[in-house]
């Protein structure tokens, strides 16, 4: 694509293209926007245009585009397809241009770069992430790395040092729509890691004295030491210098609204690594994706888009600071024990818009008078707000109070300049208030042809030349003109200047009037001018105050997190957890948050759990599948979440020790991608489990060695118990269909069995959903498979074998064993992949010598293995 023949036009084109890397190129012609070339190409393939050509010829240009007025959707439709989008806007008026209009490119959309409301999901964080992480080294275990996220659209800058190892689950907790990464490092191309958007970026913008040097000039500060960094968070603060410099080349404009950079230390957060967060269903659901259903869905009684995101941060990253826990316990204590005043707060906020969100337009330079007109209208709704917290509110709530700056003289400024209704663009003008500026009044006046100025100067002229019958006229052509009739024609003043000659009449005009004229053609472009100019002024004045009102903004969302939180617990039953630091757990009339919710009120049975202690850590829950074992281990993880983030909880009674990790081993899904089958990736999840559980975490397990053969399965489950017990014994609801499990009570001592109560009865099942001490002793299989629609006569098939297995003695209970490696000799050996001793048989071949035996011995030998290997009577 050489540029030397090419003309002014796409000279200019293919160096805004040049300055932008891989993005695909808007470039602004007039009322479109235009791609060329390649970019034509592609976009004309994702959005569904008709690709035609420029400079037909012999070396036609491929070329598509869009009207200027559809960009927001366009946009939108190639940033959720991956792409990364420039802008390259005219910056010149065209009319003032001398040659070439002048073009930049004004910024650069990245998934993980949106600030516009069209391209955002409002109820969910856009976080650009940034990962600092070297080359392995010969200690992969002690490798540290920088993570650093950041939301364009808040101003929210967080970083933090993590172990390699954990890089993966903090992902995962955070969502990012893009991940920023070394261009030498090649931890992004694990499977595990390959659904998310990743930007390669040089090495250098990485370094440690090139990143603290952008960060101090951010925030306009000597050194970082103050903000809570030390040496020791070297690669923290390299992964965020990096996403500073990322967002300096791709937005070309102010970041003033991110003021400061938090040290995120790991401690604070309860850890969900990623297959957890799916099993649980935080915040979509595992099968569809879908925010319904999930225990966000269920939890959101937010009013506000800022408050809803909040509640998805609280629920994502639940705390492990009690100090932190009960503050935040407190105050939705304090809403929930007041229906009218929790009403109150709730109601202002609704009348509350997306400030943090706007106010970051404002830092960029992208806002719209409608922001400014939101932000009014959210201001004017702060003082009943205030009034609300009361000096006998939680000290939580009052320092959120506190932060709430309703800015009355900003407020005043803002309601008196702009009008009701205010459009999205600037260019389209008319939303500043008449009165509020002389000089626009005066403009708009004349712009839409100042009648009343008008029928004075005609009266005027009237009583100057005593001609009743002279009138002020306007034409197109001719602009406006004084028309006299002939017959007053020696009346006419010397100051009068013919213009044109008609049949009855001629026409004049004046000093004055072509004065007139000149004012009012110009009028209506120099009236838009001015209106951009007072918007500027009013965006200025915003900037000004940006750092109190982003602590408003903040407030605002943390106020309609607790309310929304108290709201929930009043209306379906919920009490506040007692939270402590103890290794224990007990729940008193437990319910599943999302199934309470979705089953007709009253119809969910509750359950109670004591974990812990002396009613043991290690609680075995046999029974028979779809008796609701999975809902009450799952309902067990989601109420201590719930309660760890500060919400209260679907039960009686909760005391929740807090934990430091929630692991949870649910569900069964081939990861064929990585290779891996349904029992590998239980194997691997329930590895990672064993590895780094501490006796302070809480482990839900769920039909571990269901994906491989009986026995195999069943010593794996027996072994991980002892393991787990070994190891301390954390917390764990461990649900199985392998009641011959209920042995390991009698010799491991925090084990204890609990079961889901059946009833038989006229030869049904059924199921009482109630959890209960003691075993299980058999699996009712077969009933359920008859629930489930299996035909008849399997049915009975399966019931006669059964009767016959057990008679014969097939099926076998495992006896009492002490050691933790030793099976029973009695149960009967498989060959299996993970057998640690050979089948008899197999010895039995080894020690023949062939070369002493006869055919006839060896006939016998082989009737005689047969006979062994049958079943009796068979």
């Amino acid at each position: 694509m050489s540029t030397g023949s090419q003309s002014p036009m796409m000279r200019q084109y293919m160096e805004a293209k040049a300055a932008c890397g891989e993005a695909l190129l808007l470039f602004r012609m007039g009322d479109f926007y235009e791609l060329f070339y390649e970019d034509a190409k592609t976009v004309a393939k994702a959005l569904g245009l008709t690709l035609t050509a420029r400079d037909k010829g012999d070396n036609p240009i491929p070329m598509a585009g869009f009207p200027h007025h559809q960009l927001d959707g366009y946009l939108a439709k190639l940033i959720r397809q991956g792409f990364r989008v420039a802008v390259c806007e005219q910056v010149e008026d065209p009319k003032e241009a001398k040659g070439i209009v002048r073009r930049e490119v004004q910024r650069i959309v990245t998934p993980g770069t949106l600030t516009d409301d069209t391209l955002l999901d409002p109820k969910k964080p856009n976080y650009l992430a940034s990962v600092s992480a070297k080359p392995l080294s010969a200690a992969p275990e002690k490798d540290l790395v920088g993570l650093a996220w950041l939301e364009l659209s808040t101003g929210r800058f967080e970083a933090g040092v993590f172990p390699r190892g954990a890089l993966v689950d903090e992902l995962a907790r955070l969502a990012p729509s893009e991940i920023l990464v070394r261009d030498d490092d090649g931890w992004w191309q694990r499977p595990d890691v390959s659904s998310y958007a990743i930007t390669r970026r040089p090495v250098w913008q990485f370094g440690a004295k090139e990143s603290e040097r952008l960060l101090c000039e951010q925030f306009s500060l000597h050194d970082l030491s103050g903000m809570g960094w030390d040496a020791a968070d070297g690669p923290a603060i390299s992964a965020a210098g990096a996403a500073l410099a990322y967002l300096q080349e791709t937005q070309r404009g102010s970041l003033l609204h991110l003021r400061s950079l938090v040290p995120a230390r790991q401690c604070r957060y309860l850890e969900i690594d990623t297959a957890t967060r799916r099993s649980l269903e935080l915040t979509e659901t595992y099968r569809t994706g879908d925010r319904s259903g999930s225990l966000l869905a269920v939890m959101d009684e937010t009013v506000t888009a800022m408050g809803a995101r909040r509640l998805a941060d609280w629920l994502s990253s639940p705390s492990t600071d009690l100090a932190e826990i009960e503050s935040r316990l407190d105050a939705v204590a304090w809403f929930h024990a007041d229906h009218q005043r929790r009403g109150t707060v709730r109601e202002a906020l609704s009348g509350t818009y997306d400030a943090e969100r706007l106010l970051a337009r404002v830092a960029t330079g992208r806002s719209s008078p409608r922001d400014l007109k939101q932000l009014e209208r959210t201001l004017a709704m702060l003082p009943s707000l205030i009034a609300q917290i009361k000096a006998t509110a939680p000290r939580r709530l009052i320092g959120l109070r506190d932060l709430i700056d309703p800015h009355p003289q900003l407020q005043s400024l803002l309601e008196k300049a702009l009008e009701e209704e205010c459009p999205l663009q600037v260019r389209d003008g008319g939303f500043i208030r008449t009165g509020f500026d002389e000089r626009l009044d005066e403009l708009r006046g004349l712009a839409t042809g100042g009648k009343e100025w008008i029928a004075q100067y005609q009266a005027q002229q009237v009583e100057q030349t005593g001609i009743a019958s002279l009138k002020v006229g306007f034409t197109s052509v001719f602009g406006y003109y004084l028309e006299v009739t002939h017959a007053h024609r020696d009346k006419i003043p010397p100051h009068f200047v013919r213009k044109q000659t008609l049949k009855n009449a001629e026409r004049y005009i004046t000093q004055e009037l072509k004065e007139y004229e000149d004012r009012v053609l110009s009028a209506d472009e120099s009236a838009k001018r001015l209106e951009q100019a007072l918007f500027q002024e009013l965006r200025d004045t915003v900037q000004r105050e940006l750092a109190t009102l982003l602590q408003m903004a903040r407030a605002l969302a943390e106020l309609d997190t607790l309310a929304g939180l108290a709201h929930l617990a009043a209306n379906h039953g919920y009490q506040r957890p007692m939270v402590h630091d103890d290794p224990t757990l007990v729940i008193e009339g437990g319910r599943h948050p999302v199934l309470d919710r979705m089953l007709d009120r009253g119809t969910f049975i509750p359950n109670e759990t004591s974990l812990g202690g002396d009613d043991g850590a290690i609680h075995l829950i046999t029974g028979p599948n779809m008796a609701g074992k999975s809902t009450y281990i799952r309902q067990v993880a989601l109420i201590t979440l719930m309660a760890q983030m500060g919400s209260f909880v679907p039960a009686a009674k909760a005391s929740i020790g807090i934990a430091d990790r929630i692991f949870a081993r649910v569900g069964a899904s081939d990861e064929l991608s990585k290779g891996h089958s349904t029992f590998m990736v239980e194997m691997v999840e329930t590895a990672r489990i064993l590895h780094t559980a501490t006796p302070k975490s809480l482990v839900i397990l769920d039909e571990i060695g269901r994906g491989t053969s009986t026995y195999d399965g069943l010593s794996l489950a027996w072994a991980i118990v002892e393991f787990l017990h070994e190891r301390g014994a954390p917390r764990t609801l461990f649900a199985t269909h392998y009641h011959e499990l209920i042995e390991l009570e009698e010799s491991v001592p925090s084990v204890r069995n609990f079961n889901v109560a059946a009833r038989e009865w006229e030869g049904s099942v059924v199921f009482l959903h109630k959890i209960v001490p003691g075993g299980a002793d058999r699996s009712y299989g077969i009933h359920v498979a008859r629930l489930a629609g299996i035909p008849r006569e399997v049915h009975q098939r399966a019931e006669a074998l059964l009767e016959q297995f057990e008679a014969e003695g097939s099926k076998q209970t495992l006896p009492k064993v002490q050691s933790a490696r030793a099976l029973p000799s009695k149960a009967p050996l498989q060959m299996t992949l993970f057998a640690l001793e050979d089948h008899p048989l197999l010895e039995n071949l080894k020690a023949l010598d062939l070369a002493q035996l006869s055919p006839i011995e060896a006939w016998k030998l082989l009737e005689q293995w047969q006979a062994e290997l049958k079943p009796a009577g068979r």
